[in-house]
């Protein structure tokens, strides 16, 4: 880990920021690209950046900023969209490996603005992989999700079942990047490796996320909005154990450079990375108002389309490969997500 070269994608958002921080405190030399979209808040990914040291500023248009609290890390400002700009890097840089978090998140809105999920999800991976394959990097690591299981899956969802199913162009998307990581490995032996994340949450989150909208509406006395009479099931998991998962396999892909190349002609896989502890959404909401002491106002409705009933990570693949399972509680992560969130916030 120590010394390598990493190219991580998104990384002022917010799965790419903890990984970045990580990356850079193991001694890796790390170079972060972002778009800054305004999806959410800029200025909570201005924020993550700040907190790596990162002195961002759009009226500076600098070509690069390096972090002042980590002498090997930098980050620049540009899309995976610009191939050009993105190649450059590459001929410079001499990435060891890709880390790619950026997309354009979020299952709901992909049903207002497709077309950003297919440049952004499918046309920029597309650019990323592609160019990861011409420069021939050790690995190429990419953001899957848990929505590509879609309708008809069985819990708990399992990496062997074909997931040809999903309900929302952004699964769409996701299983896409999976599918065309498996024609790079096969027929250009890049090998890669996807990360299907089951609801990662916990500071510095996507504000988008029911965790992060629960707790600020609640303690704005303003309704909450709870689909399907409450009765879903989420498999929730914590962003160390998300950020210790991805450490351990790249960890073991290091060891093992230039032996899992002659164990497999394709040299792919795919893990998900879950809790492999689902919890009911009411259950949630009452470890919100716990740590808040402040209830909920509900507003119950009908479940939005694209969203799932239940998801239910089968991580034992993940555990053989690298001896770890995700294991913090739902009770432990809102509690260092809140006391993060009324700290970061100014709020009681």
């Amino acid at each position: 880990m120590k010394n390598s070269n990493f190219l991580v994608t998104g990384g002022a958002g917010f799965i790419g920021y903890h990984v970045s921080k990580k990356l850079a405190e193991l001694g890796g030399n790390v170079i972060i690209i972002d778009n800054l979209n305004e999806y959410y808040d800029v200025q909570l990914k201005i924020g993550r950046l700040k907190d790596l040291g990162v002195d961002f500023s759009f009226e500076k248009n600098e070509e690069c900023y390096k972090s002042s609290i980590y002498n090997n890390l930098i980050f620049y400002h540009v899309d995976l969209l610009e191939k050009a700009k993105i190649e450059k890097l590459f001929s410079v840089r001499n990435f060891d490996f890709v880390l790619n978090f950026a997309a354009q998140a979020g299952v709901r809105y992909s049903f207002k603005n497709p077309a950003a999920y297919i440049q952004s999800n499918i046309v920029g991976f597309h650019n990323l992989i592609d160019l990861s394959s011409a420069f021939k990097i050790k690995h190429f690591y990419y953001a899957s999700s848990s929505s590509v299981y879609g309708v008809d899956s069985v819990s708990p969802f399992s990496t062997d079942q074909c997931a040809d199913k999903p309900i929302s162009l952004y699964a769409a998307t996701k299983r896409s990047n999976e599918l065309i990581a498996h024609v790079y490995s096969y027929s250009y032996h890049l090998p890669t490796t996807g990360l299907r994340f089951f609801t990662v949450y916990g500071p510095w989150g996507r504000p988008d996320m029911a965790y992060y909208e629960f707790s600020k509406k609640i303690l704005e006395n303003t309704p909450i909005q709870v689909f399907n009479n409450g009765n879903m099931i989420r498999d929730f998991t914590y962003i160390d154990d998300v950020v210790e998962a991805i450490e351990r396999i790249i960890s073991k892909n290091i060891d093992n450079l230039g032996v899992e190349q002659k164990k497999s002609k394709s040299n792919y896989n795919v893990f998900n990375i879950g809790n492999s502890n689902p919890v009911k959404l009411m259950h949630f909401i009452k470890v919100i108002e716990q740590n808040l002491h402040k209830k909920a106002l509900i507003e119950y409705s009908d479940t939005p389309s694209g969203d799932v009933l239940k998801t239910y990570a089968d991580s034992s693949a993940l555990e053989e490969w690298i001896d770890y399972r995700p294991s913090t509680t739902i009770e432990e992560g809102l509690t260092k997500f809140i006391h993060w969130y009324q700290i970061y916030y100014s709020v009681k």
